[in-house]
């Protein structure tokens, strides 16, 4: 779905792509009852996880580059939905709608500032055009990473600690 850069951070972080993970969190004690339930969730959240982030890497434009991203991060919390900790995919909901949203209102600066266009290859020395936008986007992009100190970070590590402290085949896999 497209739209202004405006509303994608609107849909993105906040509202439609994170209603299914909100509904597996809200149905959390059917889940637990399905064990088999539970495995297919971590194993789709898993593909989706690395699925997105690859298919990201190839792509040039930038709000499409950053929805992959979205898909990434829903892959995140689906397997950590899997893994049967929901409180966690919720922490990590809400970490990414602040940093995604913040992604895409930059976006929407850098596009209106190179007039209108969105080719990541077009974008040269814009260091020097738009300080301020770079300088959180940059942020951004550091939390979407999950380098330290940063609210991606603390949500990245945990998932990847609960997953491998599982002790089992799958959670050791997918790590």
């Amino acid at each position: 779905m497209e739209g202004p850069t405006p509303v994608s951070a609107l849909i993105h972080a906040a509202t439609l792509v994170t209603a299914g993970v909100f509904l597996i969190v809200r149905c959390s004690l059917l889940f637990e009852f399905a064990p088999t339930a539970l495995f297919i969730i971590l194993i789709v959240g898993g593909l989706t996880a690395f699925f997105s982030a690859t298919t990201a890497i190839t792509q040039n434009d930038i709000k499409k580059v950053i929805a992959f991203s979205t898909c990434s991060q829903l892959g995140y919390m689906i397997f950590t939905c899997g893994l049967s900790d929901y409180r966690l995919s919720m922490f990590h909901l809400i970490n990414h709608a602040f940093f995604k949203s913040l992604l895409f209102l930059g976006a929407g600066s850098v596009i209106h500032s190179m007039s209108g266009e969105q080719d990541v290859r077009k974008y040269g020395k814009i260091v020097n055009l738009i300080p301020y936008t770079y300088s959180s986007l940059l942020i951004g992009f550091i939390a979407l990473s999950g380098l330290p100190f940063l609210s991606g970070f603390y949500s990245k590590d945990l998932i990847l600690e609960i997953a491998f402290s599982t002790f089992k085949v799958k959670g050791v896999f997918l790590y």
